[in-house]
């Protein structure tokens, strides 16, 4: 079994929910990534969100909203799904496909984050083009309309 541990980026950075969401985005860039875990304080490090590119684009900018007064809490996805970093990394694919996003933080015993598996991480460790093909075509298939 190949665990979450073994294909997750270590030690994602973070924010606190009380941040505002420019300074989020500044890390974002920074960093060079599409999502980061929201954390209750740098101490404990305990997942309490996740703020992504997309809830920028659909909460502050369609909304016209100012991303330099508004607090990470008030657009973050409140409890992200997220996986152990002992759990199989089928199961972290699983949950990107089923749910469609494209990051899911891993957590320790004590849901504290410790990395974060993407799907950039899936294309380039997981050494199964097949099956790396067919995450993506799940994560990104159209939503069904009702």
């Amino acid at each position: 079994m190949e665990r979450c541990k073994d294909f997750m980026t270590q030690d994602p950075t973070c924010c606190v929910p009380n941040e505002s969401v420019e300074r989020a985005a500044q890390l974002m860039m920074a960093e060079d990534v599409g999502s980061i875990p929201v954390i209750d304080d740098s101490y404990s490090r305990k997942l309490i969100g996740i703020l992504t590119d997309r809830d920028i684009a659909l909460r502050i900018v369609a909304e016209a909203r100012d991303a330099g007064h508004t607090a990470v809490r008030d657009v973050m996805t409140k409890t992200p799904l997220c996986c152990g970093t002992d759990d199989d990394v089928q199961l972290a694919l699983d949950t990107m496909a089923r749910s469609q996003v494209r990051r899911v933080p891993i957590v320790d015993s004590h849901n504290r984050v410790v990395g974060i598996i993407a799907q950039g991480d899936v294309a380039t460790r997981f050494g199964q083009p097949e099956k790396t093909a067919q995450v993506v075509k799940e994560i990104s298939r159209p939503a069904v309309e009702a």
